[in-house]
This record gives structure tokens, C-alpha cells and sequence, in this order.
């Protein structure tokens, strides 16, 4: 099967995008910004198309995302006004601090990656692998000497594909009291050095 990866997401893309996203990311984020169908239009209306790479497959369909963060922004960040435009002004003052809580800690040394979540499908076929490859030329092209990215401590799958690409755990950070709203208890921050063009 071809599989080629675009720089960026084609807009007619999002709804499949903020897809993907939710199956990989909704068991920890279910409770804080489930339903599915709220959570699907939320990551429908911030997803940065601009901030990330695209699996697709010869039939045009998505089949992989990989986002990333800029201090312009982040691929599925959103703001305080998309949470109340989708949950009410109430439901997204606590929702945006909650989430404020989980992810506030700013890298300005690192590249930063901002989830990457592959159709269940196609899982174990090399898309991951693909995806991280893109990132890796992007955060060199920046000037960013390693990249980073957080990995649920229990997530053994991804954490294994990421100690087979290079990257190290650096810490371990637990959540405490927050573990009984997101549906995990810790996660796992990994770096991997990355090699700068001309050194």
C-alpha cells in the first residue's frame, strides 16, 4: 500500500484529523472533554492544519497525524474562547483549566511534538515510524538540536516504538488527584537528540 506524507492537512481533512485524534487521545481526555460528539467538533474547530504532518494513503484517506507545538501555537491547542464556544462559558472555564493544568510547561529548546495517533488499521505498518521521520527533518530545519514528546506511562506500545527510534525517558511526572478526571496516573517525558545539518 503507498503511503506518502504531506507537510501540513488538506481542510477537507479536519473532520478525519480531529478523528483520528480522539480515538488516540479520548481515553485520557474522555471525561474532561467527551462527549464524543463535543469533542469532535472542539478539535475540528482548533486543529492548526498548518502545525502538522499527514499520512495519506492512495485513496486520499488520512491514516496518520502528527502535530506539533511553536511558540505560535500547537496542533490541537485551542483557546479559552473555542473551549466556551463548544461547551458554554461555564463547561470551558473548567475544562480550559484542567487542561492548563495537564499541559502549561513550555520547551523553548526542545521541538515539541504534539501527539501522533495512526488509524487502528494501519497500526504496526510503519506509519508511525514515517510520521516521526518528517518531525525529525522539521525540528532540524528549525535549529532545534533533540525533540521532545510525553508518553502515558502505561502506554508500553508507543513508549517501545519510541525507544526503538532513539528517544530516552527523561522524567516521570505524576498527575495525583488529576489521574481520576483524565484516566491515567503518569506520564513518561522521552527526548531524542537530532543531528543538525553541517555539524
Amino acid at each position: 500500500m503507498g503511503v506518502t506524507v504531506f507537510r501540513g492537512l488538506h481542510p477537507q481533512l479536519r473532520p478525519q484529523a480531529a478523528r483520528l485524534y480522539w480515538e488516540a487521545f479520548g481515553g485520557k481526555l474522555g471525561r474532561v472533554l467527551g462527549p464524543d460528539e463535543r469533542a469532535l467538533a472542539f478539535f475540528q474547530r482548533v486543529i492548526r492544519i498548518d502545525l502538522c504532518f499527514a499520512a495519506v494513503d492512495e485513496t486520499g484517506q488520512l491514516i496518520g497525524v502528527a502535530g506539533y507545538k511553536t511558540p505560535a501555537g500547537s496542533f490541537a491547542g485551542g483557546s479559552w474562547s473555542d473551549l466556551a464556544a463548544i461547551y458554554g462559558r461555564w463547561g470551558g472555564r473548567w475544562r480550559g483549566g484542567l487542561l492548563w493544568a495537564l499541559s502549561r510547561e513550555v520547551d523553548n529548546d526542545r521541538f515539541l511534538i504534539d501527539g501522533i495517533c495512526v488509524a487502528r488499521a494501519h497500526r504496526g505498518k510503519g506509519i508511525g515510524t514515517l510520521l516521526l521521520a518528517a518531525l525529525y527533518q522539521e525540528a532540524a530545519e528549525r535549529g532545534y538540536r533533540s525533540i521532545r514528546l510525553d508518553v502515558i506511562k502505561d502506554n508500553w506500545r508507543a513508549r517501545a516504538l519510541y525507544e526503538r527510534q532513539g528517544f530516552l525517558p527523561t522524567r516521570t511526572d505524576q498527575l495525583g488527584v488529576l489521574r481520576y478526571l483524565f484516566g491515567f496516573a503518569a506520564s513518561t517525558t522521552m527526548v531524542r537528540p537530532l543531528q543538525i545539518r553541517g555539524e
